[in-house]
This record gives structure tokens, C-alpha cells and sequence, in this order.
């Protein structure tokens, strides 16, 4: 018996959005965080490749570039920014902008865990990944009522719960949510 074309089309297409219902949706692009160490280089200027410390404020200075702001920039988009700059004293400059050191994007781990700190997690962690990170829970962790602690934009905080029983049996896997730059993860 020989399939009708319209199987056939119906086929592909059920297999293509099947694949499409399954695929994780893109990690969003790596920002500077303050306490990242960048090199930036430009071709044919040796003076200006050197490494430059992100500072606490976010910002970095470069000669001829003056104060650089790399809040909530991608490594790209500094390169870019960069390249603006010094074009109005180099005749098209090269520039080149690399992430050398990840020193800024750090999430803490405090309370009942085995290793409570701070760690440098390069490029993302979620809540089960950090906890382990610190070693697991102790003994004595109230483990339904883990708190995530972020400070919002506006630069006030909100705590997050978790509940860490009911993502080990996989339920509620909303809530092992990605982890930010200088989240704080609560275990009491």
C-alpha cells in the first residue's frame, strides 16, 4: 500500500514540531559583571592591549576611551562601544575585547549547607546545581523553605522560596530557577 503525500507531509511536519516542543529555548548571552577582568587589544597599537579590571561601579577605563560603562553589556557589545571610541583617533581600529577572568558572576550559598560561600559560576547555575555546589544540605536544613534572595533592578530585594522537596521528586521545576549575578541562596 503506498502512502498518500499528504501522510507523508503530515509526517515531516509532526516530526519537526516534536523536535521543536523539546529544545530548550537559548541561554541568553554572558553580561560583564564588576570583578570581571577583560583583555582588550587593538591591532597594530601594542600600547593599548592590556588587560582591564570591571570595577565595583560596573565601569573600566581605557586610554583615549576614557570611562567605559560595561553594565548589562555582552563582550560584543563593549568591543563595539570601544571601537566608537578610539575610531576618532585611530583610523579604523581593530579592537579586539575578550572575557579573561569570570570573577564578578558569583551566587552565595548560605545557611545549612555543608560548605556554605561564595561561588564564581561560569556562565549559569540553577538553585540545585548551587546547593550542590556548597556541598548539599546538613541534617538540620529546613529544606521546604529555602529562600532565593535578588535584588531587583530598582535595587530593592525579593525573596524567591523554594521548596527543595518538591524539585528532587520533580514536581514544581519552575521553581529551580536560573540563578543571577549575587543572588543569594538561603537554606535555614
Amino acid at each position: 500500500m503506498r502512502s498518500s503525500p499528504y501522510r507523508w507531509a503530515c509526517g515531516i511536519l509532526l516530526a519537526l514540531t516534536a523536535g521543536m516542543a523539546f529544545a530548550s529555548p537559548p541561554e541568553p548571552p554572558y553580561t560583564v559583571q564588576p570583578g570581571d577582568t577583560l583583555m582588550v587589544s587593538v591591532w597594530k597599537e601594542p600600547e593599548l592591549h592590556r588587560p582591564v579590571l570591571v570595577e565595583p561601579d560596573g565601569t573600566f577605563s581605557f586610554p583615549l576611551c576614557g570611562m567605559i560603562d560595561a553594565q548589562n553589556k555582552t563582550v560584543g557589545q563593549l568591543q563595539q562601544e570601544i571601537t566608537q571610541h578610539l575610531g576618532r583617533f585611530i583610523t579604523d581600529p581593530v579592537v579586539t575585547v575578550s572575557l579573561q577572568k569570570i570573577a564578578g558572576n558569583r551566587v552565595y550559598v548560605i545557611g545549612q549547607v555543608t560548605k556554605p560561600g561564595a561561588f564564581v559560576v561560569n556562565p549559569r547555575v540553577n538553585v540545585m546545581q548551587a546547593i550542590s555546589m556548597a556541598g548539599g544540605t546538613t541534617p538540620f536544613a529546613s529544606l521546604g523553605n529555602i529562600k532565593i534572595i535578588r535584588r531587583t533592578d530598582g535595587g530593592s530585594q525579593e525573596a524567591l522560596p523554594f521548596n527543595y522537596n518538591d524539585v528532587i521528586h520533580g514536581n514544581d521545576l519552575s521553581q529551580n530557577i536560573t540563578l543571577q549575578a549575587g543572588d543569594v541562596v538561603v537554606v535555614p
